[in-house]
């Protein structure tokens, strides 16, 4: 069951450069031309709603973030959706690579409001009003949920993705072994997996904007 889940190779060469390539190649350019058509109306219409809905609470400083992120949320989405089709490989179910977006980008946003907003940044890792024989205490508690952050977002996103295929996988691989022998129990079976699959969908596109959620959270920036 856990096949699926090691990077596929062609004449022994990884395909998972043409895997993290193929979504660029899926979404069109916006051309110089008086009008778009329907597909790059919605593309934009998307954008559009997202970056007002992600950087609402967000001070203007951070906004400069717009471009990086929603572009980090389509690529997401794009590599859960394909993820799920028959035959393909999914690499957002790698942690290496999650943990490739999450620690950069956690790193940023410590660094630029350290640069920033030093005295905002430090003041998080003690709280107002706290005992002396305290300090000591909550100070090495807070840094260590301030260094568990990207792991958090990469084992999340893994996690979910990960166990999501591996329960269509058994349930699909039940259903098949029953349908000779109990064919109302595998037609049952079928439903719950096409159920299932529309909430592999959903999960998809969740947790890409709940990779890029935390991350805007974590924004510093005055």
């Amino acid at each position: 069951f856990f096949d699926q889940f090691s990077i596929t190779s062609f004449l022994g060469i990884p395909l998972i450069a043409l895997a993290l390539t193929l979504p660029w190649i899926l979404y069109p350019t916006p051309q110089n031309r008086c009008m778009n058509n329907r597909l790059l109306t919605l593309q934009s219409w998307f954008i559009r709603q997202f970056t007002h809905q992600l950087f609402l609470p967000i001070n203007q400083g951070g906004h400069k973030w717009a471009l990086l992120l929603a572009s980090v949320l389509i690529f997401l989405i794009t590599l859960n959706l394909l993820g799920i089709l028959p035959y393909t490989f999914t690499p957002t179910t790698q942690l290496s690579m999650n943990m490739g977006f999450a620690i950069p980008l956690w790193l940023a946003t410590i660094l630029i409001g350290a640069r920033y907003q030093p005295t905002h940044t430090l003041a998080h890792l003690l709280p107002v009003g706290t005992p002396a024989p305290l300090i000591p205490i909550l100070i090495m508690i807070e840094t260590i949920s301030l260094f568990i952050r990207p792991i958090a977002l990469g084992v999340r996103l893994t996690a979910n993705l990960t166990a999501g295929h591996l329960l269509i996988q058994l349930i699909s691989t039940a259903a098949f072994h029953m349908f000779f022998m109990m064919p109302t129990v595998a037609t049952l079976t079928m439903i719950l997996l096409l159920l299932l699959s529309v909430l592999e969908l959903a999960v998809a596109v969740i947790q890409a904007y709940v990779f890029v959620l935390l991350v805007s959270l974590y924004l510093q920036i005055p």
